[in-house]
């Protein structure tokens, strides 16, 4: 495996089979967080046109045709390839992740992860199955499962790579063609990620990868009349605008993974030690950038103290700095936008809540976009730190005394990604459980524990659909239905 980025790695998009410029050449820098510096050795960023959308959609609905009536067993070689040259190219992928925005090389396992996608979706085809019945007297029924046409997958910035697969993979084996939309703040990945598709050999048009922001390359993608399905993840804010477009436009199939405010309930009986140590680790993870991160723990009056001591106590271990270095877990926020975002919530939750530790930014002593571990207690339901995502290493614990309080407070916000309840009463685990409004509830385990065959998704303003090993190809299929009448044995006499 390669250690470093090749030292020819020039950002450029794929469009029709050729990795280009944007047509009007122009581009967009890309500073790595943790130094504020133009990140080393790579050109900037192509930013994609509204013609270079239009041209990718143009590519994807020209390839659609035979890539969908392709042998399905040929359309996993190349995905085959795909996850091989990944999983080869585990190293760089890392280096540029770290450098674009601060995911330390240590922690990275995404590659095997999307590797590992385009593995199993490569063989998957046998399921796509329709149904058939005699219910209907003198006629056979049948339902075939057929794909969109071209399908627009727009990924965010944080995990980029493995929603990269999450959404092109599924959609890909069904026999759709693909435009894919890298975000602004972590497009590199994707982009050296274009370069592997064009090596793995997919036919031209079938799999297109463009660069920049929202406006105008998401927002044509989500108008665009010839796109039939698109599968977003990132803001609620943004999922909105795309519901909003897709509606206006050809009322595209839309699959949104949205925002979150995970809470998690720990009681009494718990297992402290394991209760803190994934709690800390769910929130501290990637920085606290992930949608299902636990920002929200409530505890059980009675065990409140103990488990909050050794909650800060785990917390403020982490070891912050440069992400490319060894032995480093917990890189910066990823860009000023997301720090500013950040330390704005923590001064507002110094005004609401009780700071128990951390509260600072390092930007002047670390000279990055690094946030200490910080924790609130005490804080008011109502406050906007309690409701709104901060999407940093930023938690509020809370206390109560009943099951019932704990279910009231858990639910009493407008997100539902994962929730999490931590108890040896198996009969209250599985009362709690069904009473979150959540998507996803951790058992005695918090996110980011998922498991591949589990539909993933949310309730409320988390999205809509849902996302899995056994359910992302139902995101990417049409279901047409048939009913053909049979001739009587009176006609098929007079023959």
């Amino acid at each position: 495996m390669g250690s470093s980025v090749p030292t020819d790695f020039r950002p450029r998009m794929l469009i029709n089979g050729e990795l280009v410029e944007a047509s009007d050449k122009k581009t967009f820098p890309l500073y790595n967080p943790a130094t504020r510096e133009k990140v080393a050795d790579v050109p900037a960023v192509p930013e994609a046109t509204e013609a270079d959308t239009n041209a990718a959609v143009a590519a994807a609905k020209a390839a659609f045709p035979a890539w969908s009536a392709l042998d399905p067993a040929k359309r996993g070689t190349y995905l085959k390839k795909l996850a091989d040259l990944l999983r080869q190219h585990h190293d760089e992928l890392a280096h540029l992740e770290a450098s674009s925005m601060g995911r330390p090389v240590d922690m990275y396992f995404e590659t095997f992860a999307a590797a590992g996608n385009y593995d199993h979706y490569a063989e998957s085809w046998p399921h796509i199955q329709g149904q058939a019945s005699v219910n209907t007297p003198g006629h056979v029924t049948m339902t075939l499962r057929q794909p969109y046409g071209v399908v627009a997958a727009i990924i965010p910035w944080n995990v980029p790579i493995l929603f990269f697969s999450n959404k092109t993979a599924p959609a890909l084996i069904a026999g759709n063609t693909v435009v894919l939309k890298s975000s602004e703040k972590a497009p590199l990945t994707s982009a050296r990620v274009a370069e592997l598709i064009v090596e793995a050999g997919f036919p031209p048009g079938v799999f297109n990868v463009i660069s920049g922001h929202g406006l105008p390359s998401g927002s044509v993608l989500s108008s665009h009349m010839d796109v039939r399905a698109l599968s977003f993840t990132g803001s609620g804010r943004t999922g909105r605008l795309i519901q909003e477009q897709a509606a206006k436009s050809n009322l595209k199939k839309v699959i949104l993974e949205l925002g979150g405010k995970t809470p998690a309930l720990v009681f009494s009986d718990a297992n402290m030690d394991k209760a803190v140590e994934q709690t800390t680790h769910s929130i501290q993870w990637n920085s606290g950038q992930v949608c299902m991160a636990n920002s929200r723990i409530y505890v059980q009056k009675s065990a409140a103290s103990a488990f909050i001591e050794a909650f800060k106590a785990r917390f403020a271990k982490v070891k912050a700095g440069n992400p490319l270095e060894k032995g480093i877990d917990h890189g910066p926020q990823a860009d000023e936008v997301q720090y500013n975002s950040v330390m704005a919530f923590i001064e507002e939750g110094k005004k609401s809540g009780t700071l128990a530790l951390g509260g600072k930014g390092n930007l002047e002593s670390m000279n990055g976009y690094f946030v200490e571990p910080t924790v609130f207690l005490d804080t008011p339901e109502d406050a906007r730190i309690m409701k709104q995502e901060v999407f940093g290493p930023v938690v509020l614990i809370n206390t109560f005394e009943t099951e019932a309080e704990a279910i009231q407070k858990a639910n009493d916000t407008e997100y539902g990604l994962y929730a999490a309840v931590y108890t040896k009463d198996i009969s209250r685990a599985m009362r709690v459980a069904q009473a979150l409004e959540s998507g996803y509830v951790g058992v005695n385990c918090t996110s980011p524990a998922t498991a591949r065959d589990l539909p993933f998704g949310g309730y409320k303003l988390s999205g809509q659909g849902r996302e899995g090993w056994l359910h992302s190809l139902d995101n990417f299929l049409e279901t047409k239905s048939i009913i053909i009448q049979l001739d009587s044995d009176d006609a098929a006499a007079k023959l």
